[in-house]
Parts: structure tokens; sequence; C-alpha cells
């Protein structure tokens, strides 16, 4: 079933994806989650917090095949980490932990995590012609010089704790798939001038928002100038209805009344790192109605925005 939002709005052993925040995992869950974005200066306490829970938790051993890396994969390999460049939309702080799921859950120091998505009308950086369905305002930027942006595209290298942190906003959808981000985790490159060059890829799969929060995200502007049929969780193509070992999201608001304001993310991700992972895992991806993406990868690429961090 889908939501109306017309004028109201791998090898050897497989990657793994647990929860940094169910109440199954006995609360220890709960604890990273909330260390994780605790009001602190001290970055390395709530990571070690983080870390630490993640590694007692029992879930963390919970199976997550693979999935497809979908049709708007760019290989831009910038290290930053406000992707925004800009765009608007509903303020959406992610925060990643990469465990090792083959050596008791410790964290995996160095690994780079991948992430990207649509904006608030469903378009993607470097494909700006394709057409995310419904009806959406066309793409902001015009012309070739719009294949050119990397807007909501990014890497970030795991700490010590194997924790990253994004800044990014709450991504919109396009047809016929649900609200989601894609991540791959890689392992065994280098930072290099602001980008990350060679390793391999231990997971690909993709991080899935709950239709609640999602379908009240798409009510608030910009997000409401796309209008259309949401496809939701149970009847996407590529959410296997796992929950957090699928790449559920555990979700805060910053303002419970106001959810403009934005919200925080968290995931687990328990990885092999001695796995490699194509991307061609299951799940269809989703192409747009008006067929195969048309844009063209970015020319320039290995240049961060002004605004970026490492």
């Amino acid at each position: 079933m889908t939501g109306n939002h017309k004028n109201t709005s791998i090898t050897r052993r497989r990657a793994l994806a647990v929860s940094g925040g169910t109440v199954a995992a006995g609360g220890l869950a709960v604890a990273g989650f909330q260390s994780a974005f605790a009001d602190t200066t001290d970055t390395s306490t709530d990571a070690d917090a983080t870390a630490s829970a993640s590694s007692t938790s029992s879930e963390c051993m919970t199976l997550m095949s693979s999935v497809t890396e979908g049709p708007y994969y760019l290989d831009g390999a910038l290290v930053r980490k406000d992707i925004t460049e800009g765009k608007a939309g509903v303020p959406l702080t992610l925060r990643l932990t990469v465990v090792d799921a083959t050596d008791g859950c410790t964290p995996v120091k160095g690994a780079a995590v991948e992430i990207w998505h649509c904006d608030a009308w469903g378009y993607y950086s470097g494909y700006t012609t394709a057409n995310p369905g419904g009806s959406a305002p066309a793409e902001s930027e015009e012309g070739d010089s719009a294949n050119d942006n990397t807007y909501l595209r990014g890497y970030q290298i795991a700490n010590a704790n194997g924790v990253v942190k994004f800044e990014t906003i709450f991504p919109g959808w396009y047809t016929p798939r649900t609200c989601h981000i894609h991540v791959k985790v890689h392992t065994g490159g280098e930072k290099e001038d602001g980008t990350y060059e060679g390793g391999k890829v231990n997971y690909t799969g993709q991080l899935f928002f709950a239709d609640d929060i999602a379908e009240e995200i798409f009510t608030l502007d910009p997000y409401s100038k796309h209008t259309g049929s949401y496809t939701t969780l149970a009847n996407d193509m590529v959410y296997d209805g796992g929950g957090a070992s699928s790449g559920l999201l555990t979700l805060k608001a910053v303002h419970k009344k106001d959810p403009s304001k934005g919200y925080k993310g968290s995931l687990t991700l328990g990885v092999d790192p001695d796995a490699e992972n194509t991307g061609a895992g299951s799940g269809g991806g989703g192409t747009p109605p008006s067929g195969a993406p048309t844009g063209t990868p970015p020319s320039d690429s290995a240049s961060p925005s002004a605004s970026a961090s490492s």
C-alpha cells in the first residue's frame, strides 16, 4: 500500500548490520544511541560508549545480506562531514558505528563509510535529468553544470571507536522507492587530498526510515512540493521487513513538537573486513519512470565543497 501526498505533502562471509538503538537489546543499544548523541564536547567519550554498547549487544551477529547499490552511484570519493552543499531540507545528523562482526564486534578503525541519497524532491546529484515521479519542481540547477554537482554524497573515516558522523538532510522520495539512504563500507584504502582512494568494499546496503516519520516530513516545505504516491516500507522492492537488521534507522527528533528542527539517526554496521562486495545485491534499486538515469557523472568530483569538513 502506498501513501498519497498530493497537496499535503559477499564472498567468504556476508556483511552484517544491526541496530544502534533497539529495546530488544536489553537496554544496551538504547544506551548506545543516547551516548552517541550526548551533548558534550568530548566526542571520544560518546564514541567509546557507543562502541561499548554495540560490542556487548547480542544482536551484533544478526545477519544482513547486502543489497543493490542502485542506479545513481558515483565514485566521487569526497571525504567530508557536511554533504548538503546548500540543499534545503529537514536537518539529519547521521551517526554510524562500524564493527567487526567476525571478531566480537570490535570497532573497525579507519573504515570508510560512504553515503549518498536524493534531495527533498527526489533528485540525485549527477543525475538531475532523471524524473523522480509524481509531480515535482524542476531541479534548481540546469544545463551541463547541473550534473557536475556532488550534493548529498560523501565519505567519513571511522575513528578508533568505529564511529562516523554526517550532517545532511532528510531524503525525499522517488517512484517506486521508499525513503532511503545508500551506504557502502570500505576498508584498506587511504584518505588523500580530501578523497578516499583504494581499498575494497566490504558492505553495500541501504538505510531506511519509519513510515510515520517520513510521511510527516513530506508534508513540510520543501518536500511538500513533490506530490504523488509514496511507497511505504512494506511495499518497497529493497527493504525486506527486518527492522534494524535490514537497515531501519533509529531516529530521535531534535524537538518533539517541531519535526522541521531535524532528526538524529543511528545504526551499527557489523561487517567482515575480509569480505568483498560488488554492490550487486538483492533489490531492483528503482529506476524512475523516465527510464535509465541520463545524467553525466561529475567531471570534477575530486574537490570538496567549501563548506565540507573532514
